[in-house]
């Protein structure tokens, strides 16, 4: 049978006539969403001699954790208290978990069965009479697993209660899984397309595909689904997010390169030198076994060939999987010059096209009702602005999201006034509705918050990144939490700072409609930073400028055809090439800056009417031999000088008594270490890669 043949992460117990179409299906669906494989019986109302044996096999032997649902009428059935005390028999002799889940019942009413436990039991005595000891045993079942201690509902919104449970269970079977939101609409048939195209003969081709639709409308997620669900059936898989712009960073290929790498080998590090380096060990790694890749978010076929080369020789079977806003990325041209049609069989046939669609009107409703209200329903008094909308969101799940989250627990006036503002917004108008989430923040403090991360901290680790701003005087940590219980921010698996490319651009929005004049907006980047500082027009207005010279040289040496080479960790040779000076007089005017990276930069002029209030400097290849007498760091939380210059930090012991973290990594010149004891705050110290260091302070 179906069952026998197959292993599952979970066996769900539960009443189905209270929760089969609600709670319970929507914690199944959340579970499998993870990759959880999850057994649910679907056959209650006829139950024969065979299908006890086959629930009594996915207990026993085809299942490694219970969850056991308790509503208000588990008592009442039969069926549900000898699965109990079979699934209890079970823990006692082997290493099966129970999870025990109290839905719309106190855990006190199911120990001492009061209540509709009590009116259940009543009946049972009655009906056997004859058979005391099975009631008995019933009892003594419940009064076991209230025991164990479980899981509540109480005034939790079912959506977090569901989410607090699956997070439970992954934590019990040590499972990685990639991170989708719990309550997932409209997506399965799609998913479902996408999981036959990666079984059909998958044993022998090689196939491509592309899952394509508008920002935000859920390409990444879908592919995090199936990426969840199918991971067990290679053996080796990566999912490579965001890889339009993290190819965009320094040495950002190569970073997504030793990603797939460690994925496939299982977190084994190899050390890759430049792009190329890469391509051939990737390629030599998946000639000989079938993998499952996916990449995230890719805008152009060439990032494509960079990353991975050209001719790859996958093994058969092997899938490929890219999500992009562009339908058109793939075609035969590429597919022919991307595999190695002899070396791996014949991909003919297998490039497939999946293209994400709006959600319909009703699926938008119960999304937008998850977000909003916690469950799949609306009070009466708010249904038509619910109704309304969903249409002003156009069947996105993004914005639906967005506003949903921005909109809860709000009032019904709320609502109708946040719904007014949105009339004279064009549905077509995307950003435009994002920022309505924008403008639910509560306060300044947040606002600011928001647009400092848009600007510096996105995909930076959480704590390093709370390091800095609560030295900007921010209460971070309480901002970040209302900024993801905005949508506005996740936080990874890997605890970084993550954000929807579209609330992103959002945010920039924000900031460019602060002044026509770049140099009055409040936070500056790259080739704006550049030209304002270049010709000397900042203002008191600026409180965060990054300039990465070495990114905007490359850009215009892309547009020029230029080919430029740099060495690994030296990039002096490229700046002499270009040869680009700035005046430090250029940042007389910006006393509130606060925030400022100034990367592969060359100043010249004395700093003493540099900004003295910096809290953040990042000044990676920083030309000088030793950090000018004259610059005022005095109030810094973090130096970060990887690759620079420096023989010695600094010629007299600084006293900087706040900062944290010290980067020098990678600085090949240093010769010796500062001394510490003007850093009475210091936390962190980095000084890989510095080759010739030979003298560490005794201050340390």
């Amino acid at each position: 049978s179906e069952i026998s043949r197959c292993s599952y992460h979970v066996f769900l117990s539960f009443r189905g006539e209270d929760t089969r179409k609600s709670f319970t299906g929507h914690l199944y669906t959340a579970l499998v969403h993870l990759g959880i494989q999850t057994f649910r019986d679907d056959e209650e109302i006829e139950r024969g001699n065979n299908i006890k044996d086959e629930i009594e096999k996915a207990i026993l032997h085809h299942s490694k954790i219970s969850i056991v649902v308790f509503s208000k009428n588990y008592a009442a059935s039969t069926w549900c208290l000898n699965e109990l005390v079979m699934i209890l028999e079970h823990k006692k002799s082997s290493k099966h978990i129970v999870l025990p889940v109290f839905y719309d019942v106190d855990p006190s009413q199911v120990k001492n069965q009061t209540g509709s436990y009590a009116e259940a039991f009543t009946q049972h005595e009655q009906n056997f009479k004859s058979e005391t000891n099975m009631v008995q045993r019933w009892r003594n079942a419940l009064k076991e697993v209230a025991a164990i201690g479980g899981m509540v509902l109480q005034d939790r919104h079912e959506s977090q209660f569901i989410q607090d449970i699956v997070k439970e269970v992954q934590n019990k079977l040590h499972l990685i899984s990639l991170y989708v939101p719990p309550y997932l609409v409209g997506i399965d048939s799609l998913v479902t397309q996408i999981n036959q195209w990666l079984e059909q003969d998958g044993a022998n081709k090689v196939g491509i595909a592309t899952i394509c639709g508008i920002g935000g409308i859920g390409k990444t997620t879908i592919a995090k689904v199936v990426y969840n669900q199918n991971i067990p059936r290679f053996e080796g898989y990566s999912f490579l997010a965001d890889v339009r712009e993290t190819s965009q960073d320094c040495n950002g290929l190569v970073r997504l390169q030793s990603q797939l790498l460690s994925d496939i080998l299982k977190g084994k590090s190899h050390k890759i030198y430049n792009i190329d380096n890469g391509i051939n060990k990737i390629k030599e790694i998946v000639c000989c076994r079938r993998v499952l890749l996916v990449l995230d978010d890719v805008d152009e076929l060439e990032k494509t060939r960079k990353l991975m080369g050209t001719q790859i020789p996958f093994h058969p079977g092997s899938k490929i999987i890219i999500t992009s806003r562009n339908r058109c990325l793939l075609n035969a041209h590429f597919i022919s010059q991307m595999f190695d049609l002899e070396a791996s069989t014949s991909c003919g046939g297998l490039s497939k096209l999946f293209e994400v669609k709006e959600l319909a009107s009703s699926e938008s409703l119960q999304l937008s009702n998850w977000y909003a209200f916690g469950h799949n329903s609306v009070p009466e008094s708010s249904m038509a602005y619910a109704r309304s909308l969903v249409k002003h969101c156009g069947g996105l799940p993004l914005a639906l999201q967005i506003l949903g989250s921005s909109l809860s627990t709000k009032s019904v006036s709320s609502w109708k006034s946040a719904l007014e503002k949105l009339e004279e917004i064009p549905d077509s108008k995307i950003q435009e509705i994002l920022r309505i989430s924008y403008d639910s923040l509560e306060d300044d403090h947040d606002k600011n918050l928001f647009l400092d991360i848009v600007s510096l901290f996105i995909g930076k680790d959480r704590d390093y990144t709370t390091t800095i701003l609560d030295g900007c005087d921010f209460y971070t940590t309480i901002g970040i939490e209302n900024l993801v219980g905005r949508s506005l921010l996740i936080i990874n698996e890997k605890n970084k700072l993550m954000m929807h490319q579209m609330i992103r651009d959002m945010g920039r929005e924000i900031i460019r409609q602060e002044s026509s004049n770049f140099g009055k907006r409040s936070r500056l980047w790259h080739k704006n930073a550049f030209d304002k500082v270049f010709l000397m027009q900042g203002s008191r207005t600026v409180k965060c400028l990054t300039i990465d010279l070495k990114g905007l040289l490359e850009d215009k040496a892309e547009r020029t055809n230029t080919t430029l080479h740099f060495p690994k960790h030296s990039k002096s040779q490229f700046l002499m090439a270009n040869d680009v000076d700035m005046e430090t007089q250029a940042f007389a005017k910006m006393k509130r800056l606060k925030l400022l990276q100034l990367d592969y930069v060359r100043l010249k002029g004395d700093f003493k009417d540099f900004p003295k209030r910096l809290r953040w400097l990042r000044w990676h290849g920083f030309c000088m031999q030793s950090f000018p007498v004259d610059f005022d760091i005095n109030e810094l939380v973090v130096l970060d000088m990887r690759n620079s210059k420096l023989k010695q930090v600094w010629k007299d012991t600084e006293c900087l008594p706040n900062l944290k973290i010290l980067n020098l990594n990678h600085s090949h010149s240093l010769l010796k270490t500062p001394s510490f004891s003007g850093l009475p705050s210091l936390e962190k110290l980095m000084l890989k890669d510095c080759i010739n260091l030979v003298e560490v302070d005794q201050s340390i």
